[in-house]
C-alpha cells in the first residue's frame, strides 16, 4: 500500500497536513499488524537522541526525521521504513552488500531506504544511522 500511494499519489504530500495524516495511517496499520515495528522505531529514536548534537521533528512529508547540528541524518515512517542520505558511491556500496536499497522515489540520488521489521534489522538501521552521523561530524556539519 504504501509503494502504491507514494508511486501513484505522492503528488498529494504537497497537500498541507496530508502526509501527516497518511503517517498517521502507517502508524496504526503497525500497532494493529506488527506493533513491534514501533518498538524499533522507538528504540531506534533513544539511541541516535542519545548521539552528540542531534536531534528529532517532523518529517516535512511524514515520519520522525533525525538530525545531526540541524541537518538530517536521515527520517523513519510509521511502516518502519528509513530513509538515509550518503554520497553516491558509499549508496552503491550498500547496495552491492545488500545492507540498503535504492530510495524509494530518488533512485538516482544518495538516497538509500532500509525496511525494519525485526529486531536484526533494527540493529542494522541504527548501524546505517550511525555511519550517516558519523561522516557528517567528520565532515563539520
Amino acid at each position: 500500500m504504501f509503494d502504491f500511494v507514494v508511486k501513484y499519489l505522492g503528488c498529494l504530500k504537497h497537500v498541507p497536513l496530508l502526509p501527516h495524516v497518511f503517517e498517521s495511517w502507517l502508524k496504526i496499520n503497525s500497532l494493529i499488524f506488527n506493533k513491534k515495528v514501533l518498538d524499533y522505531i522507538d528504540d531506534i529514536e533513544s539511541e541516535v537522541l542519545s548521539w552528540k548534537n542531534t536531534s528529532l521533528q517532523i518529517h516535512p512529508y511524514g515520519g520522525i526525521q533525525f538530525n545531526f547540528n540541524k541537518r538530517e541524518l536521515g527520517h523513519i515512517h510509521g511502516n518502519g521504513l528509513l530513509d538515509i542520505r550518503f554520497s553516491r558511491r558509499i549508496k552503491s556500496g550498500l547496495i552491492k552488500e545488500r545492507k540498503a536499497v535504492p530510495h524509494h522515489i530518488f533512485k538516482n540520488s544518495g538516497w538509500v531506504s532500509f525496511k525494519i521489521q525485526t529486531e536484526e534489522d533494527k540493529v542494522s538501521a541504527i548501524e546505517l544511522l550511525r555511519n550517516s552521523y558519523l561522516l557528517q561530524s567528520q565532515r563539520g556539519f
